[in-house]
Formats: structure tokens, sequence, C-alpha cells
């Protein structure tokens, strides 16, 4: 994996999540799913310690795609963490079994 492969990764996960967020947005959710384990896929990279480091603007410009990535996550969470805990309100509580 050499730069560009780097910031291609970056990209996409960036887009992957603008993408989600569009889709918390509108309650999509099974979007949001697909969605999700798209971007859990492309992120598997940076998890296997391939990702070479970066230097210059190569390396301003991931970090700004990583802001990006984590404003996004943000947004999703602001949009599905309300709506989780509704949900949970709305299911019963499991019984203990006697």
């Amino acid at each position: 994996m050499n730069s560009n492969d780097v910031l291609s990764m970056y990209e996409n996960i960036a887009g992957l999540t603008n993408q989600m967020v569009v889709a918390a947005r509108s309650e999509d959710w099974e979007s949001l799913d697909a969605l999700e384990h798209q971007c859990a896929s492309a992120a598997s990279a940076t998890q296997v310690g391939t990702v070479p480091a970066l230097s210059g603007s190569s390396r301003m410009r991931k970090l700004e795609l990583i802001k990006q990535i984590l404003a996004n996550d943000r947004a999703i969470c602001n949009i599905t963490e309300p709506w989780m805990a509704q949900l949970s309100r709305a299911m019963p509580a499991p019984r203990a079994h006697r």
C-alpha cells in the first residue's frame, strides 16, 4: 500500500460515512447497516498494520479526512442514539426465569 492507496482508502471511508449520515437522517436503517458493513470492510486495512505513515500534504489530507469521518460518526450517533434509547424504552425488560 502506497500513499495514494492510503488517501484513496480514507477518501472512500469518508464518502461512505457521508452516505451513512444521509441514511440516518432519512431513517433508512437498512441502508445505514449496509453502509456500515462496507465502511468496516474498507477500514480493515488500518487494523492489520499495512498502512504506511504519511508526511507533508498527504499527512494533512489524511488528518482532514479522519476529522471528517469522526464528524460524520458523531452526526450518526446524534441521530441513532436517541432512536435506540426510544426503542429500548419501548421494548419490555427481560424477565428472570424461576
